[in-house]
């Protein structure tokens, strides 16, 4: 697993490309400006890399807005993943498991041997797959809308959720995703979406090795109701916390950047989670009873 050259630079971004098993990965690296904290400088906590994670038939470009916010504080890194986006194309669709096992096979590539991973959708549950393979590897797991499992079954049901969600989102998430959506495929898209329903996301995230971080959307139809969510939550490990980002959908990372980063910021640093007055959402801590 080697990375390569052609890295093109704009501004604090380079691209570049990894190659993982024999295949070109496509990568966009964010370095810390000038003026970023001590903790980038010295090597301190805020300056563990962090890895976004794409959704399933999309390139991790959506995921940008949060990654150039979080990139104040330490190196930042969005790759497609291996058929996706400007990765190159592979002939068969790859299962969550083999995703997982690629994302680790980029982190080699990239030589990043402990990372914050923040994953959306799809990007969860392979998230937890490496936490789980990995844990060593993971310093610390950002779910923002995870999906998969019971609440997205059966597949019929995923599909009207899909749909719903298409017309919360901002339009300008349209010009970003539906090429990519194009050029992954209607049927490759349609046969991941339905693994990606049967995946056990809950019994995954109920078992978690690392510290956790769960962002919802208040008008995400992926998500379970807010009872469910309390429900999960009372029997997940104390080191897993849970955060409501009001008027969000499920592509958070993209329509609430400010909010979110601000939001995982501080959960980093073993802050306070409220809300940041200055960006648009309303960010809560979704307070969960747990038996002593």
């Amino acid at each position: 697993m080697t990375a390569g050259g052609g890295g093109v630079t704009a501004g604090q971004v380079t691209a570049g490309t990894v190659t993982v098993a024999g295949r070109s990965v496509y990568y966009r690296r964010l370095a810390p400006g000038a003026d970023a904290g001590a903790g980038a400088a010295t090597g301190g906590h805020g300056a563990v890399p962090v890895v976004h994670v794409h959704g399933f038939g999309i390139s991790g470009s959506y995921l940008m807005p949060t990654a150039r916010l979080l990139a104040s504080r330490a190196v930042n890194v969005v790759p497609d993943l291996p058929g996706y986006g400007r990765s190159q194309p592979r002939e068969e669709v790859l299962g969550i498991p083999a995703l997982a096992e690629a994302l680790v096979g980029v982190l080699d590539g990239l030589g990043l041997e402990r990372v914050v991973l923040v994953g959306n959708s799809m990007g969860c549950p392979i998230g937890l797959e490496v936490a789980h393979a990995a844990p060593e590897r993971v310093h610390r797991l950002v779910l923002v809308s995870p999906a998969g499992g019971i609440q997205n079954r059966p597949l019929s049901r995923a599909l009207a959720q899909l749909a719903v969600d298409a017309v919360r989102e901002s339009p300008r998430m349209a010009r970003v995703a539906v090429p990519d959506y194009l050029r992954f495929g209607p049927v490759n898209a349609l046969r991941l979406f339905t693994e990606l329903t049967r995946f056990p996301s809950l019994e995954r995230l109920l078992t978690t090795p690392v510290p956790s971080l769960a962002v919802l959307g208040s008008r995400d139809p992926l998500m379970p109701p807010p009872a469910r969510v309390r429900e999960v939550g009372r029997q997940a490990p104390r080191h897993v916390t849970v955060v409501l980002i009001q008027g969000a959908a499920h592509a958070i990372n993209f329509s609430h950047p400010g909010e979110l980063a601000h939001v995982i910021g501080a959960w980093l640093d073993g802050q306070e989670i409220v809300d940041d007055p200055a960006q648009p959402g309303r960010a809560r801590l979704v307070e969960i009873p747990r038996p002593d």
